[in-house]
Protein backbone atom coordinates (compact mmCIF):
# COMPACT_ATOMS: atom_id res chain seq x y z
CA UNK A 1 0.00 0.00 0.00
CA UNK A 2 0.97 3.48 -0.12
CA UNK A 3 -0.58 5.12 3.05
CA UNK A 4 -4.30 4.20 2.47
CA UNK A 5 -4.06 3.74 -1.27
CA UNK A 6 -3.30 -0.46 -2.98
CA UNK A 7 -1.26 -0.37 -5.86
CA UNK A 8 -2.68 -0.57 -8.71
CA UNK A 9 -1.41 -0.64 -12.70
CA UNK A 10 -2.45 3.31 -12.44
CA UNK A 11 1.05 3.42 -10.35
CA UNK A 12 2.65 1.17 -12.42
CA UNK A 13 4.67 4.00 -14.54
CA UNK A 14 6.04 5.41 -11.22
CA UNK A 15 7.28 1.80 -10.51
CA UNK A 16 8.13 0.99 -13.58
CA UNK A 17 10.35 4.38 -14.26
CA UNK A 18 12.10 4.17 -10.68
CA UNK A 19 13.37 0.52 -11.00
CA UNK A 20 14.32 0.98 -14.38
CA UNK A 21 16.09 4.40 -13.94
CA UNK A 22 17.79 2.11 -10.56
CA UNK A 23 18.67 -0.76 -13.04
CA UNK A 24 20.26 2.36 -15.62
CA UNK A 25 22.21 3.85 -12.63
CA UNK A 26 23.72 0.30 -12.03
CA UNK A 27 24.81 -0.35 -15.67
CA UNK A 28 26.33 2.90 -16.16
CA UNK A 29 28.27 1.98 -12.83
CA UNK A 30 29.35 -1.54 -14.03
CA UNK A 31 30.55 -0.01 -16.92
CA UNK A 32 32.78 2.72 -15.52
CA UNK A 33 35.02 0.06 -14.02
CA UNK A 34 38.08 0.06 -15.88
CA UNK A 35 39.60 -3.04 -17.73
CA UNK A 36 42.58 -2.34 -16.49
CA UNK A 37 42.20 -2.05 -13.04
CA UNK A 38 42.76 -4.58 -10.89
CA UNK A 39 39.55 -6.94 -10.08
CA UNK A 40 41.10 -6.01 -6.35
CA UNK A 41 41.60 -3.01 -6.13
CA UNK A 42 39.62 -0.33 -4.16
CA UNK A 43 38.11 1.91 -7.42
CA UNK A 44 37.12 -1.66 -8.85
CA UNK A 45 35.46 -2.90 -5.90
CA UNK A 46 33.62 0.28 -5.01
CA UNK A 47 32.52 0.28 -8.57
CA UNK A 48 31.30 -2.90 -8.15
CA UNK A 49 29.19 -2.52 -5.13
CA UNK A 50 27.78 0.95 -5.99
CA UNK A 51 26.49 -1.06 -9.61
CA UNK A 52 25.26 -3.96 -7.26
CA UNK A 53 23.56 -1.61 -4.56
CA UNK A 54 21.66 -0.06 -7.72
CA UNK A 55 20.55 -2.91 -9.45
CA UNK A 56 19.56 -4.75 -6.68
CA UNK A 57 17.12 -1.22 -5.32
CA UNK A 58 15.38 -1.94 -8.80
CA UNK A 59 14.79 -5.38 -8.14
CA UNK A 60 13.26 -3.96 -4.57
CA UNK A 61 10.79 -1.14 -6.72
CA UNK A 62 10.02 -3.92 -8.62
CA UNK A 63 9.19 -6.67 -5.99
CA UNK A 64 7.14 -3.91 -3.93
CA UNK A 65 4.99 -3.06 -6.76
CA UNK A 66 4.32 -7.06 -7.59
CA UNK A 67 3.75 -7.69 -3.90
CA UNK A 68 1.30 -4.78 -4.15
CA UNK A 69 -0.22 -5.37 -6.96
CA UNK A 70 -0.82 -9.16 -5.65
CA UNK A 71 -2.89 -7.73 -2.76
CA UNK A 72 -4.61 -5.11 -4.67
CA UNK A 73 -5.56 -7.76 -7.10
CA UNK A 74 -6.27 -10.31 -4.30
CA UNK A 75 -4.57 -12.88 -6.76
CA UNK A 76 -1.49 -13.70 -8.46
CA UNK A 77 -0.43 -11.44 -11.17
CA UNK A 78 0.54 -13.91 -13.55
CA UNK A 79 -2.50 -14.02 -15.58
CA UNK A 80 -3.00 -11.73 -18.42
CA UNK A 81 0.07 -11.38 -20.79
CA UNK A 82 0.93 -7.62 -19.22
CA UNK A 83 1.76 -9.27 -15.91
CA UNK A 84 3.91 -11.90 -17.10
CA UNK A 85 5.49 -9.10 -18.99
CA UNK A 86 6.36 -7.45 -15.29
CA UNK A 87 7.71 -10.82 -14.04
CA UNK A 88 9.96 -10.99 -16.89
CA UNK A 89 10.74 -7.25 -16.15
CA UNK A 90 11.94 -7.67 -13.05
CA UNK A 91 13.94 -11.36 -13.56
CA UNK A 92 15.45 -10.13 -16.68
CA UNK A 93 17.30 -7.39 -14.33
CA UNK A 94 17.70 -10.25 -11.71
CA UNK A 95 19.67 -12.76 -14.64
CA UNK A 96 21.53 -9.97 -15.65
CA UNK A 97 22.76 -9.56 -12.16
CA UNK A 98 23.47 -12.98 -11.49
CA UNK A 99 25.90 -12.83 -14.79
CA UNK A 100 27.35 -10.18 -13.75
CA UNK A 101 28.26 -10.99 -10.68
CA UNK A 102 29.58 -14.54 -11.44
CA UNK A 103 31.47 -13.55 -14.92
CA UNK A 104 31.73 -10.32 -14.15
CA UNK A 105 30.79 -8.92 -17.84
CA UNK A 106 30.65 -4.86 -17.42
CA UNK A 107 28.28 -4.88 -20.15
CA UNK A 108 25.55 -7.27 -19.32
CA UNK A 109 23.78 -4.77 -17.09
CA UNK A 110 23.08 -2.18 -19.75
CA UNK A 111 21.73 -5.62 -21.71
CA UNK A 112 19.52 -7.04 -19.65
CA UNK A 113 18.02 -3.00 -18.84
CA UNK A 114 17.12 -2.58 -22.09
CA UNK A 115 15.61 -5.98 -22.12
CA UNK A 116 13.79 -4.68 -19.25
CA UNK A 117 12.76 -1.55 -20.39
CA UNK A 118 11.21 -2.39 -23.36
CA UNK A 119 8.36 -4.67 -21.57
CA UNK A 120 7.89 -1.96 -19.19
CA UNK A 121 7.35 0.77 -22.04
CA UNK A 122 5.22 -1.92 -23.92
CA UNK A 123 3.08 -2.22 -20.42
CA UNK A 124 2.76 1.17 -20.05
CA UNK A 125 1.74 1.87 -23.21
CA UNK A 126 -0.25 -0.91 -23.16
CA UNK A 127 -2.35 -0.55 -19.55
CA UNK A 128 -6.06 -2.13 -20.81
CA UNK A 129 -4.67 -5.93 -20.82
CA UNK A 130 -4.49 -6.05 -17.43
CA UNK A 131 -8.14 -5.45 -16.31
CA UNK A 132 -9.17 -9.54 -16.56
CA UNK A 133 -10.14 -12.13 -14.09
CA UNK A 134 -8.99 -15.05 -12.82
CA UNK A 135 -10.45 -17.99 -15.20
CA UNK A 136 -11.60 -21.10 -12.94
CA UNK A 137 -8.91 -23.30 -15.28
CA UNK A 138 -6.67 -21.01 -13.53
CA UNK A 139 -7.35 -21.24 -9.78
CA UNK A 140 -5.02 -24.28 -9.34
CA UNK A 141 -1.94 -25.01 -7.06
CA UNK A 142 -0.32 -25.66 -9.79
CA UNK A 143 -0.59 -21.64 -11.18
CA UNK A 144 1.74 -20.02 -9.33
CA UNK A 145 4.88 -22.48 -9.76
CA UNK A 146 4.18 -23.67 -13.50
CA UNK A 147 4.05 -19.50 -14.84
CA UNK A 148 6.92 -17.94 -12.05
CA UNK A 149 9.06 -21.12 -13.27
CA UNK A 150 9.00 -20.66 -16.78
CA UNK A 151 9.05 -16.68 -16.77
CA UNK A 152 12.54 -17.20 -14.80
CA UNK A 153 13.45 -19.60 -17.38
CA UNK A 154 12.70 -17.45 -19.83
CA UNK A 155 14.81 -14.76 -18.04
CA UNK A 156 17.73 -17.14 -17.95
CA UNK A 157 17.22 -18.16 -21.60
CA UNK A 158 17.32 -14.37 -22.47
CA UNK A 159 20.66 -13.48 -20.78
CA UNK A 160 22.06 -16.46 -22.98
CA UNK A 161 19.87 -14.92 -26.08
CA UNK A 162 22.28 -11.31 -25.58
CA UNK A 163 25.53 -13.67 -24.46
CA UNK A 164 25.01 -15.31 -27.71
CA UNK A 165 24.68 -11.63 -30.00
CA UNK A 166 27.65 -10.35 -28.27
CA UNK A 167 29.46 -14.04 -29.24
CA UNK A 168 28.35 -13.69 -32.74
CA UNK A 169 28.54 -9.94 -33.63
CA UNK A 170 32.09 -9.19 -31.14
CA UNK A 171 33.76 -12.84 -32.31
CA UNK A 172 34.48 -13.27 -27.84
CA UNK A 173 34.34 -16.76 -27.67
CA UNK A 174 34.71 -16.38 -24.20
CA UNK A 175 31.07 -15.35 -23.61
CA UNK A 176 29.97 -19.30 -24.61
CA UNK A 177 30.65 -20.53 -21.35
CA UNK A 178 28.70 -18.38 -19.23
CA UNK A 179 25.63 -19.09 -21.92
CA UNK A 180 26.20 -22.91 -21.42
CA UNK A 181 25.09 -22.19 -17.71
CA UNK A 182 23.00 -20.00 -18.05
CA UNK A 183 21.48 -22.86 -21.17
CA UNK A 184 21.32 -25.25 -18.46
CA UNK A 185 19.87 -23.66 -15.60
CA UNK A 186 17.38 -22.09 -17.76
CA UNK A 187 16.45 -25.35 -19.79
CA UNK A 188 16.08 -27.31 -16.45
CA UNK A 189 13.55 -24.94 -15.07
CA UNK A 190 11.64 -24.52 -18.92
CA UNK A 191 12.12 -28.29 -18.35
CA UNK A 192 9.71 -28.48 -14.44
CA UNK A 193 7.37 -25.82 -16.18
CA UNK A 194 6.15 -28.25 -18.99
CA UNK A 195 5.96 -31.25 -17.09
CA UNK A 196 4.05 -29.03 -14.17
CA UNK A 197 2.39 -27.48 -16.98
CA UNK A 198 1.20 -31.22 -18.57
CA UNK A 199 0.10 -32.24 -14.51
CA UNK A 200 -2.27 -28.97 -14.36
CA UNK A 201 -3.81 -29.65 -17.93
CA UNK A 202 -4.12 -33.57 -16.53
CA UNK A 203 -5.96 -31.99 -13.65
CA UNK A 204 -7.92 -29.48 -15.39
CA UNK A 205 -8.80 -30.79 -18.82
CA UNK A 206 -8.93 -34.56 -18.46
CA UNK A 207 -5.22 -35.00 -20.59
CA UNK A 208 -1.58 -34.31 -20.12
CA UNK A 209 -1.19 -33.03 -23.78
CA UNK A 210 -3.47 -31.93 -26.59
CA UNK A 211 -1.13 -30.79 -28.90
CA UNK A 212 -2.41 -27.17 -28.36
CA UNK A 213 -0.27 -24.54 -30.60
CA UNK A 214 0.84 -23.36 -27.59
CA UNK A 215 2.59 -26.83 -26.02
CA UNK A 216 3.36 -27.34 -29.68
CA UNK A 217 5.67 -24.36 -29.68
CA UNK A 218 6.69 -24.68 -26.16
CA UNK A 219 8.08 -28.67 -26.81
CA UNK A 220 10.44 -26.95 -30.25
CA UNK A 221 12.10 -24.84 -27.97
CA UNK A 222 12.89 -27.04 -25.25
CA UNK A 223 14.12 -29.31 -28.14
CA UNK A 224 15.88 -26.88 -29.69
CA UNK A 225 17.85 -25.71 -25.94
CA UNK A 226 18.40 -29.56 -25.99
CA UNK A 227 19.71 -30.01 -29.08
CA UNK A 228 22.61 -26.70 -28.16
CA UNK A 229 23.18 -29.03 -25.10
CA UNK A 230 24.20 -31.87 -26.71
CA UNK A 231 25.63 -30.17 -29.95
CA UNK A 232 28.12 -28.49 -27.27
CA UNK A 233 28.72 -31.38 -25.19
CA UNK A 234 29.61 -33.06 -28.19
CA UNK A 235 32.12 -30.47 -29.56
CA UNK A 236 31.83 -31.08 -33.15
CA UNK A 237 30.13 -27.16 -33.92
CA UNK A 238 31.70 -23.92 -34.41
CA UNK A 239 30.99 -20.84 -32.11
CA UNK A 240 29.36 -19.18 -34.76
CA UNK A 241 27.07 -22.03 -35.42
CA UNK A 242 26.32 -22.70 -31.71
CA UNK A 243 25.73 -18.53 -30.94
CA UNK A 244 23.10 -19.19 -33.78
CA UNK A 245 21.29 -21.51 -32.16
CA UNK A 246 20.86 -20.12 -29.14
CA UNK A 247 19.42 -16.94 -31.15
CA UNK A 248 17.07 -19.30 -32.92
CA UNK A 249 15.89 -20.70 -29.93
CA UNK A 250 15.54 -16.97 -28.37
CA UNK A 251 13.25 -16.43 -31.53
CA UNK A 252 11.44 -20.12 -30.78
CA UNK A 253 10.78 -19.09 -27.40
CA UNK A 254 9.22 -15.67 -28.17
CA UNK A 255 6.92 -17.50 -30.52
CA UNK A 256 6.06 -19.78 -27.80
CA UNK A 257 5.60 -17.02 -25.20
CA UNK A 258 3.41 -14.43 -26.80
CA UNK A 259 3.80 -14.94 -30.65
CA UNK A 260 1.45 -17.72 -30.68
CA UNK A 261 -1.67 -15.52 -29.75
CA UNK A 262 -1.78 -14.40 -33.22
CA UNK A 263 -1.97 -17.12 -35.23
CA UNK A 264 -5.42 -18.32 -36.33
CA UNK A 265 -4.96 -21.90 -34.78
CA UNK A 266 -4.30 -20.62 -31.35
CA UNK A 267 -7.73 -18.48 -31.11
CA UNK A 268 -9.51 -21.44 -29.49
CA UNK A 269 -6.70 -22.16 -27.34
CA UNK A 270 -6.69 -22.19 -23.60
CA UNK A 271 -2.97 -20.49 -23.47
CA UNK A 272 -4.24 -17.25 -25.27
CA UNK A 273 -3.90 -14.59 -22.95
CA UNK A 274 -6.24 -11.84 -24.40
CA UNK A 275 -9.15 -13.08 -23.78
Amino acid sequence: MIGNDMITWKLFIWFGLASVGLSAAGAVAALCADDHWSASSLRYRRRRTLAVSLTSAALAVFAAFIIGLWISLERPPLRTMGETRLWYSFFAILAGLFTYLRWRYRWILSFSTVLATVFVIINILRPEIHDQSLMPALQSPWFIPHVTVYMFSYSLLGCAFLLALVGLFSGKGDVLPAADTLVYVGTAFLTFGMLSGALWAKQAWGHYWSWDPKETWALVTWLCYLLYIHLRLVGRVSRRGLCLLLIFAFLCLQMCWWGVNYLPAAQDSVHVYNR
